[in-house]
Formats: structure tokens, sequence, C-alpha cells
């Protein structure tokens, strides 16, 4: 018997204008964690949307699954092989129940009709198994980003697969969470099965994986046990160059205050899943700061960003910007006063799918594109141009549709977007969520550029390295309050941690 339990051969996947996967080939042994590294748009959630049945690869793709060649024609396919796949962006239905979304299409049934007794009681004991305390009668809709992660997981499992494809799987979970996924990562590798696990994050990598392969623009670069590679290593082999400083931070010269916010307070707000609710939050930002927001999952830190931007105004307390207190109703409000908002679901609050890479990247801005009752097209593309090669975004072109860019890509347009209006003040929730190494060095550049010319910063970060590496300042939230607030000289994970959860 092989080794090998899926082995790929000659895999290469066109689409209109681009080559995302070209003549890709490696294998993936059984009983091990295998991760797939590579910058964003390297292929590998495309690669893996050919494992699942979303597209059909190219002809003269073989794909091999315990020594059988198979083919892949659907989604339904794929389970059938015992082939399952947590996307990256969630697919659940908000309206339906936690056990619904789960079973949907498998539903146990009395006849002609759903068995809710039995429906809720497996998926119950389902849930314990990653310790996910919800009732599973829940709406999808009312529960946290990071509780609806946890729920494509426990679906995932649900089908009993060989093979179990995970992308970014941790990317909105807290710390405590990924331990208990990892916990769980393991139990399902000592029953047999084998996990395929897309990440971003090097620390996670090192720890839960057996081995790594590595993609770079469609290709294929090599794979090789995870104990052999250093961070180094992998780097070059992800970016094709060494990444001299990770968190290029400044010394910038930070000057008065432009941000002034006092007893900020909002209550029993039915607008958010994670409750909405904050009290008496106080803080300031100065010119050329950045300003990291630390906390865990549910402690306020969205919240208080929403109202700052006037998505979910506060109730109580003051905003002022350069001494002078705005009532901030709108976003609109915000905006006009030089306000940005990178939000940290871009699929429900910051995409519009349908739409190019121009119009995403340009709509916000609109009003610097019209002369005299007429758009200047010309002056669009010059900035989206300009934005796409600063960014390093990769696209065929700007007519593409948005839909189609990779997570990292459509968060670099989001964040191009915002740019274009030329903030005063820029808050950043979870910007480098989905976001390769590479991609990431890069943004950490242009904030330290940005806070240089006297942009001031919000950066809400769930990855503590990137709050130590990039802030001038931490502020720790805690149950809708500010437990503290550190100076960087002072700061470390042990101190962020203590204030976050005691």
């Amino acid at each position: 018997m092989s080794d090998y339990i899926l082995e790929i051969e000659n895999l290469s996947k066109t689409f209109p204008g681009v080559k995302a996967l070209d003549n890709i080939s490696f294998k993936v042994k059984t009983h091990s964690v295998h991760a797939l590294m590579g910058e964003n748009g390297a292929g590998k959630s495309t690669l893996m949307k050919c494992l699942s049945g979303i597209y059909q690869p190219d002809d003269g793709s073989k794909i091999t699954l315990n020594g059988q060649s198979i083919h892949i024609q659907t989604p339904l396919d794929a389970l059938h092989l015992g082939i399952a796949m947590i996307h990256q962006e969630l697919n659940l239905i908000p309206e339906m129940t936690i056990a619904e979304n789960i079973w949907l299409g498998r539903e146990p049934l009395i006849g002609f009709f759903v068995d809710h007794r039995q429906l809720n009681q497996i998926t119950t004991q389902l849930l314990k198994k990653i310790n996910l305390d919800l009732p599973p009668t829940t709406l999808v809709g009312n529960v946290s980003i990071a509780h609806q992660q946890m729920i494509e997981i426990a679906k995932a499992i649900s089908y009993d697969a060989q093979v179990v494809i995970m992308d970014e799987p941790t990317s909105a979970l807290t710390d405590k969470e990924v331990i208990q996924l990892f916990i769980l990562i393991r139990e399902l590798k000592e029953q047999g099965k084998t996990i395929i696990y897309i990440s971003h994050k090097m620390d996670e990598i090192f720890e839960i994986t057996d081995e790594i392969s590595v993609f770079r623009d469609g290709c294929f670069v090599g794979s090789d046990l995870t104990e052999n590679l250093s961070k180094d290593q992998l780097i070059t082999m992800m970016v094709g160059r060494p990444l001299t400083q990770f968190f290029p931070k400044f010394n910038t010269k930070i000057g008065e205050d432009l941000l002034v916010v006092k007893n900020l307070s909002r209550h029993n707000s039915s607008h958010t899943n994670t409750g909405g609710s904050f009290s008496d939050v106080s803080f300031n930002i100065r010119k050329g700061e950045i300003l990291g927001v630390a906390g865990l999952v549910g402690s306020g830190r969205t919240e208080i960003a929403e109202a700052l931007f006037g998505v979910h105004p506060a109730q109580s307390g003051s905003i002022s910007i350069d001494g002078q207190e705005i009532s901030m109703n709108t976003p609109a409000i915000a905006i006009k006063q030089g306000l940005a908002f990178l939000t940290e679901d871009r699929k429900k609050s910051g995409l519009f799918l349908v739409l190019s890479v121009l119009d995403n990247m340009c709509l916000v801005n609109m009003d610097d594109y019209i002369k005299s009752g007429f758009i200047s097209h010309k002056k669009m593309y010059q900035d989206c141009d300009k934005q796409i090669n600063t960014l390093r975004i990769k696209t065929p072109n700007q007519a593409q549709i948005i839909a189609n860019l990779s997570g990292g890509n459509q968060q670099k347009v989001l964040l191009a977007r915002w740019l274009l209006t030329a903030p005063k003040i820029l808050i950043l929730d979870e910007p480098t969520r989905g976001i390769d190494v590479g991609a990431k060095a890069e943004i950490y550049k242009l904030m330290s550029n940005l806070a240089n010319k006297g942009v001031a910063i919000l950066m809400i970060s769930s990855e503590l390295p990137e709050i130590l590496g990039m802030s001038d300042r931490i502020m720790v939230m805690r149950e809708g309050k500010v437990s503290g607030i550190l100076d960087r000289d002072e700061a470390d994970q042990t101190k962020i941690l203590s204030l976050a959860a005691n």
C-alpha cells in the first residue's frame, strides 16, 4: 500500500486572462498534517477547490486517491470520495440553525419529516467534540465570526472524511480556540485522517504540521518535512527573496492629539452579533501614532471601531477630531472628517463581489472623479493602476470581477480603496487576516509610511506579534471596557493576555 493518500500530477487550471495553476505535481502522505504555503494568488485555494469539486482542472490533470485515479465533477463527488473542505470564506446560511447548517441535506428523518430531536442531539455531541458550547438551535446569523468558523469545522468533521482541507481555519479564532482546534487536528490524525492545512501564520505551521509544500505564482516550488525548514527558508521559498525586516516600525515623530474619545458607551445593542455593548471607553490617538487594540473576541474591539466610523453610533460619550467634537452618526460624516475603516469581514461588509477591481477600489472616492457632471475614467484608471502596483495586487486587469481574486488580494483592494481617500485617521480591523507573509510585510511598511506622514492609525488585531511589533501604544479591551493602555517599551504578551483575560 502506498505511503501517500493523495497524489496530484500535472494539474493546471486556467481562468480567462490568467493561468492560476501551472502543471502542479506533489504528494500528501497518509495520516499527516500537510501545509500548503505561498503568497496570495499563488494558487493554494484554487488547487484545493479543484480537489473539492468546485473547479474543474484543465485536461491532462491527474488526481489519485488511495492509489485510485479519481475524477471530481462536483463538491458532492468529493464528499462521497472522502474529501471535505473548510473554506476561507464562510459558507453558512445565517437564517438557519447551527444543526440545520451542519446537516443540510443529510437530516435524520421520520418518514418524510425531519427528526429535529435527533438532529439536535447529534449536533450537541458533535459540538462537544470541538468544545463549542452553543445550543444547536441557535441561528448562525446570531453568533460571532469565530463561532461560525468553528461551526464550519464541525460541519467538515461530520462527513467523516479521509482528507480534510482547512483553508485559513484560525483566521477568526482566539488563542484559546486555536489550542482547541489543534487538539482536534491531532485527534483526527490519530484516527487515521489526513489534514491539508492552509495558513499564513508561521507559528501555526511549525507547531501543527508534518510536511510543507510551497507554491509561487501558480507553480509548485517544493516540499519538505517541517522539521527540516526554518522560518527564513520558508519565507524565501514563498516570496523568492528574504525579508530582512518583518515589522518595519519607524521611530516616527508623534505629534499632538488628533482623535480624542471620552466615556464612549453603548448598551443592549442588537446591531452586532457579538453583543455590541461597551462602556466608558476613553483613549486618544496622536498624529503619526499607531494605537494597537488587543483583546479577546467579543471584548468590544470591533464595536468601538464601528462607533468611531458611525456604523453603529455610541449612545453616550464624545468623539473629538483636531479639538472639535463630532457627532459621528453615519459613515458619510466619518469619511468627511477624514476617517477610513477597513472592516474585519471583507465579504460581509467590505466588498461588492459582482463589481470589478476598479469599481470596488474607487467607489468611496467618486467625488474626486466627477468634473462638471462627467466621470474622469482616465484618473480612475491611473489611481487604480498606482494602487495595484504599490500593493502588488495580483489581478489580470482592473476590469476583473473582484470575486475571482484570492482573499488576500481582495483585502489589498479594500485597503487601496481607503488609501485613495487620503485619510487623517485610519481604522484597521484585522488588516492582515488572510494575508500572506510577504504582503504582511508590505502592509506593515505602508502603515509605517502613513504614520510617518502624520496619519493616526487604530489597529485592531488578534495576532500579538503584530500588535507588539507595530504599535506605539497598546489598548487592551475586556468585556466592553478598557482594561489598560501599555506603552510600547513596557508591553509584552504576558501583560497583554493578563489584561485581556483577568
